[in-house]
């Protein structure tokens, strides 16, 4: 039964599926036509449709790879109807790039607004919650950046781009701030053993304490605190 299966098996179906061999010389020139069709596309897009993407230039993007991909091997998609997709996508991208110039409450609306995350040293905590970033994920991003600690920076903004944009302390001005380093939130405390700077494991709000109850965090209330550092930056 299994020999008889096997020989009954469709190497041309696996490999082609129902179409023929002559199909793969027109996958060649369909391939071609459109990887051309697509260098081209983004030549006109110009460095803005092809730099760091919002969400309205990813979408276009994304609309640019369907119209390109299913002629390239679906026999049944014509290229000459992928190409007026093509010329519509980038007809709408130019308009809305003109009309995004000219009205800024259209640009908001399809690009965002670079949001402030972090202002002298403290997290803008309803600023980081509307964009639904983790707190490890951030942690990260900072930490390639050279950082160790909030209290090294001034100001953190996320562009419309998603790039975290830093803005830091001269080295004479840094202050105490909460640790970002590996594990350094794993143990926070609510009791003071020794008087020092303590950060709340929240918000980053930071103060100095003294031996007792930690207490509630001014800024948001929490219970939650570690030792603060007030290490320079390396760069």
């Amino acid at each position: 039964m299994f020999l008889s299966a096997f020989l009954s098996f469709s190497w041309k179906e696996l490999f082609l599926g129902t179409e023929d061999w002559g199909f793969l010389l027109e996958i060649v020139l369909r391939t071609v036509i459109m990887f051309l069709t697509i260098i081209i596309s983004l030549r006109v897009l110009g460095k803005r449709g092809v730099k760091q993407l919002s969400i309205f230039e990813l979408v276009v993007i994304i609309g640019l790879g369907s119209a390109a991909g299913d002629p390239m091997f679906y026999k049944e998609v014509g290229i000459v109807s992928s190409m007026i997709v093509f010329i519509v996508i980038i007809i709408l991208y130019s308009t809305i790039t003109l009309l995004i110039g000219r009205f800024k409450k259209l640009e908001n609306l399809f690009e965002g607004k670079a949001i402030c995350l972090i202002e002298n040293g403290v997290f803008a905590i309803d600023n980081f919650k509307k964009e639904n970033l983790g707190s490890d994920e951030f942690f990260a991003e900072l930490r390639v950046k050279s950082i160790s600690h909030l209290g090294q920076i001034e100001f953190a903004i996320e562009e419309v781009s998603g790039e975290i944009s830093v803005f830091f302390f001269e080295d004479e001005k840094v202050k105490f701030g909460l640790p970002i380093m590996l594990n350094s939130l794993d143990h926070p405390i609510q009791n003071i053993h020794i008087s020092g700077h303590y950060s709340c494991t929240f918000c980053g709000f930071t103060e100095e304490k003294e031996v007792g109850s930690a207490g509630n965090c001014k800024k948001c209330g929490k219970k939650n605190w570690v030792e603060a550092s007030n290490k320079k930056r390396i760069s």
